[in-house]
This record gives C-alpha cells, sequence and structure tokens, in this order.
C-alpha cells in the first residue's frame, strides 16, 4: 500500500532589504546647504549692519573703550549732543560760538581735513582727542612723555575749571606746547592749546566707559566738553581726505568684499569640519604580503652591492655588532661607542686597538668586496667569542 507523499514546500522568498530613505542618501548635501545658507547670513548680517559703532572713543559704542556713557550722562545734563560721521556733516552743523566741537578717531585726520575742520568751526572751541604724530607739525605742537602706569596727573593750570582735579588713566601721552593742563615729567601737558585755540587731549581713555569713574576723570570730561550748550562729536574718518591722502588699498575694495571674505572663512571652517569628521572607530587590517626578515637584509645587501656603497654597508655590520655587544655584556642603552670597545676588550682580555679596529666607526673602511666579506666574518667570529664568555 503506497502513501501519497507531501509535495515539497515552495521555497519562501526573502525579503529584501527597504532602500535607504533621501535623508540618508543626500544627508550630506543637505547639511552642506543648511550650512552655506547660515554663513551667508552671519556675513551679512556682520557686514551689511552700517549702525554699528565700535570705534575707539566713539559716542554710540557701549564696550569698554566707548563713550557712551559720557554722552548720554552730557544730555542729562542739558547738553545738546550731535553725532558727525564725516566732514560734510560737520559743515552741515554751522558749528560756531555757543558750541563744543570734540573730534576722536583723529588717527584718521589728514592735513587736508584738518584744515576743513578749522575753517567749518571758526569760533567754537575745537578739542582733538589724542591727535597723531603726522598731525602734530600742523598743530604747532611736540610729542613727549607717553605714561602708563596709571598714577594721578593733577591741573596744576591757570584753567580753574580743572586746577582741583586729576586724570587717571592707565595710557596717556603729553604734548609740548606754549601752555595746558595737567602737566607731564618735563614740559608736556594732558590738555594743550594748540594753534587757533584747539585743544589737545593726550588722556583719550579719561572719556571711556571703562576710565570714566576713575580718579576725577568724569568731572574733567564733563567741564571739557559739556561748558557749552552745544556739543558735536565728530568721528573722523579716512574718507574725508582729498586727493592722494585718501588713497589706501581700502579705498580699492569693494563694498561687499567683507561679506565675501567672511562666508568663504565660514564655507571653509565648515568644509573642515565635514571632511575630517570621525567616521567611527579605528579598525586594524592584516597586511596582504608577510614579508621574512632575511628577504629584506638580502634585499638590502643587493641595492649596497649594486651601488658599490661598501663603506656604508661596513658601517652598517659594525653598528649592528656593536649592538649586540652591549647587549650581550649588558652595558645598557648610555653606553658610547667606547664604552663597548672597552668592555670587549676586558672580557676577551685582548688589546682594545684590536677591538676598535673590527667594531669602531672610526675605522678603516673596506676597498674591495674580499675586505667586505672578511670583516663581516671577523665580526661574527667576535660575536661567537663574546657569546661563549
Amino acid at each position: 500500500m503506497t502513501t501519497p507523499t507531501a509535495a515539497p514546500a515552495a521555497p519562501t522568498a526573502t525579503a529584501e532589504p527597504a532602500a535607504p530613505g533621501f535623508w540618508r542618501r543626500h544627508r550630506v548635501w543637505v547639511l552642506a546647504a543648511v550650512a552655506l545658507v547660515l554663513a551667508v547670513v552671519v556675513a551679512v548680517w556682520i557686514g551689511g549692519d552700517d549702525e554699528r559703532h565700535d570705534g575707539r572713543y566713539d559716542p554710540q559704542n557701549p564696550g569698554p573703550e566707548g563713550a557712551r556713557a559720557l554722552a548720554q550722562v552730557l544730555e542729562d545734563e542739558g547738553v545738546d549732543v550731535s553725532v558727525v560721521r564725516s566732514a560734510d556733516a560737520l559743515a552741515a552743523t554751522d558749528a560756531g560760538r555757543g558750541t563744543t566741537v570734540v573730534v576722536t578717531s583723529a588717527e584718521q585726520l589728514a592735513r587736508s581735513t584738518l584744515e576743513r575742520l578749522v575753517r567749518d568751526t571758526r569760533g567754537a572751541r575745537v578739542v582733538l582727542v589724542e591727535p597723531p604724530y603726522h598731525l602734530l607739525g600742523e598743530l604747532e605742537a611736540g610729542l613727549d612723555t607717553a605714561y602708563s602706569d596709571g598714577e594721578e596727573v593733577r591741573g596744576d593750570c591757570a584753567d580753574q575749571r580743572f586746577d582741583d582735579l586729576a586724570i587717571t588713566v592707565d595710557r596717556a601721552t603729553a604734548y609740548t606746547t606754549g601752555s595746558g593742563c595737567f602737566p607731564g615729567e618735563d614740559e608736556g601737558y594732558l590738555l594743550a592749546s594748540g594753534r587757533d585755540g584747539l585743544s589737545l587731549l593726550g588722556a583719550g581713555e579719561a572719556l571711556t566707559n571703562d576710565q570714566v569713574l576713575r580718579g576725577d576723570n568724569a568731572a574733567v570730561a564733563l567741564r571739557l566738553l559739556g561748558d557749552e550748550p552745544e556739543l558735536v562729536w565728530y568721528v573722523a574718518t579716512i574718507d574725508d581726505a582729498v586727493g592722494e591722502e585718501a588713497v589706501s588699498i581700502w579705498s580699492f575694495a569693494p563694498d561687499w568684499l567683507v561679506p565675501a571674505v567672511w562666508t568663504v572663512l565660514l564655507a571653509c571652517v565648515a568644509l573642515l569640519g565635514w571632511r575630517f569628521r570621525r567616521l567611527g572607530p579605528l579598525t586594524t587590517e592584516p597586511l596582504p604580503v608577510v614579508v621574512r626578515a632575511v628577504e629584506t637584509t638580502l634585499s638590502r645587501g643587493r641595492m649596497y652591492r649594486r651601488s658599490d656603497d661598501r663603506a656604508h654597508a661596513a658601517a652598517a655590520l659594525r653598528a649592528a655588532t656593536r649592538r649586540r655587544l652591549a647587549a650581550r655584556l649588558a652595558l645598557g642603552r648610555p653606553a658610547t661607542e667606547a664604552d663597548v670597545v672597552t668592555a670587549v676588550a676586558h672580557h676577551l682580555g685582548r688589546r682594545e686597538d684590536e677591538v676598535a679596529v673590527l667594531i669602531s666607526s672610526t675605522a678603516p673602511e673596506p676597498t674591495t668586496d674580499h675586505d667586505l666579506v672578511r670583516l663581516g666574518e671577523e665580526l661574527d667570529r667576535l660575536d661567537r667569542e663574546v657569546r661563549r664568555g
């Protein structure tokens, strides 16, 4: 009686792995695009914000080197403070009698800008904050001692406004003129009088947010700049210069150069972070072939023979022999060549010159292949003698 055999089961289909999604396939490019967009936004924000004023002694700079605190206090005391940032804007204020003009960023002034400043402010009291060295001849002033000790400098002048006050700053410059206040060690003054009634203030740090409250700095600044009902704060710029004085490397740069440079730098940083990221733990991989030490030695010997470099070959043989002998005699790493020669000679009861002619680096070099072979045999014989003891 035959029993029906069951039909073989159909092979089950194996599920194919799902294809990677869009994010896994394109995440690198998506992240790079996001980084590039962020770089452009940051660059535009840094380079396109015209309302940022972070210059030294700037009346709208709230930083340590700015002078916003002094400007606000002057306004609170009833002084009409006007901030101008170009020579044309200064001329438009019609500054004259009853007006004080304070000039910061004086290092940006040129001779032509200074002449225009004097011409446009006839009758006003003009204060130049730390005028640069190249304008001292125009101001009929000289440069005196520079201070950097933070000690007080008393007024000691005929002007009753400052006679009982003292300036305390970290760094100041004294100017040599006919008269002034706050005398220095020699003949200069921290508040000097220049030509055309100009006042030269060499202690500009007394106006900054960081040091205006030191000593009598606040009182000096208020009496110097708040003596008139109107104050024009002129932030000088090199763009006001005329002719060749206005030529500089930035004169030829377009407005988009700074944002473009920031964009390139940020893009480079993003590229470095992408390409040099760690992809996981380090793995070891066996070499595809194994080279025996004897094969390496024979190959090196063939190269020496092909180049007829017997001196190099002899030096290699002697150096290897010295290392083996030093190890056998337990001389240690600090042992010198002379120490090895002495130890071998003492160990074998031979003269040092006999041993040195074999293993010393200054021994005569072999001139023929036969001499090189004989040297190798003698070095091998010496090694065996030391090993037998």
